[in-house]
C-alpha cells in the first residue's frame, strides 16, 4: 500500500542548502517508490528580505552578516560544492558572486504551485536553483525567472503578467509570516503532515529514515 505525505518545504532560492535539502529529499522518495507518494508544497522563506533588486556582492554579504573570513568562506564553498556533487548537483565554481532579492521568484513560484501542471513547482524551484548555483544567474531577474518558467513548460505569458503585477505578493508574505511565527527562522525547513520538522541540508539516508518511519505509523 501506498501511504501519502504531506511535505510542506520551506527554502529560498538563494540558500546552497536548500538546494542540498531538496536533491537529499528527492533521492530518499526515489528509493520509497511504491511505498510513499509525496505531496510537496514549496513554501517562501527570504534569507535577505530587505536585499536590493541588484544585489550585493557574496563576500562582503556573508562577512558582514555571519563575520566569515575569506578563508571560512572558501572551506565552506568547497565542502557545499562536495555536497552537491555527491547528490547530483553542480555548484558551479566562481558562478555565484552576488546574494539578490528573491521575492518575485517566491512569487512565481507559488503561481507555479497554483496554477501550474502537476509537478511543476518543483521542477521550476530546481531550474531556479540551477539558474543561481550552477548557472551564477540572478533569480531577481524576470527575463532568468521568465526563461526558467518556460523551460519547465509553465505558460510565458501568464509568468510574464504575474511577475508584471504584484500578484500573490500578499500570499507570500502571509505564508512567511505563518512559518516564521511558527518558529522556522533557518532554511531549509521541511515538514511532514504539518507535525515533523527535519532542519536543514539532511543527508537522503535522514530523509529515508524518517519517511520510512512515518509511512509505517502515519498516526504520529
Amino acid at each position: 500500500m501506498t501511504i501519502s505525505i504531506k511535505i510542506d518545504f520551506v527554502s529560498d532560492v538563494s540558500c546552497p542548502w536548500c538546494a542540498i535539502g531538496l536533491k537529499s529529499l528527492e533521492i530518499a522518495l526515489n528509493r520509497l517508490k511504491g511505498e510513499v507518494q509525496a505531496d510537496i508544497h514549496f513554501q517562501p522563506f527570504e534569507l535577505n528580505p530587505d536585499m536590493p533588486p541588484e544585489g550585493q556582492e557574496i563576500n562582503q554579504h556573508l562577512s558582514q552578516k555571519y563575520g566569515s573570513t575569506p578563508e571560512q568562506l572558501e572551506q565552506t564553498r568547497e565542502a557545499i560544492r562536495l555536497r552537491g556533487a555527491a547528490l547530483g548537483f553542480t555548484f558551479g565554481i566562481g558562478k555565484r558572486d552576488r546574494i539578490y532579492n528573491t521575492f518575485d521568484a517566491h512569487r512565481l513560484l507559488h503561481w507555479a504551485g497554483l496554477e501550474g501542471h502537476p509537478g511543476s513547482q518543483q521542477a521550476l524551484k530546481l531550474a531556479l536553483f540551477s539558474a543561481y548555483f550552477t548557472e551564477g544567474l540572478s533569480p531577481a531577474s524576470h527575463a532568468v525567472l521568465l526563461q526558467k518558467a518556460s523551460e519547465v513548460g509553465l505558460d510565458p505569458a501568464r509568468a510574464q503578467a504575474v511577475l508584471a503585477s504584484d500578484a500573490f505578493a500578499a500570499e507570500v508574505h502571509q505564508a512567511e509570516s505563518f512559518y516564521t511565527s511558527h518558529g522556522i527562522h533557518a532554511v531549509p525547513a521541511i515538514i511532514l503532515n504539518d507535525k515533523h520538522l527535519i532542519s536543514g541540508g539532511q543527508p537522503p539516508e535522514l530523509f529515508e529514515q524518517a519517511l520510512r518511519q512515518l509511512a509505517a505509523n502515519p498516526a504520529t
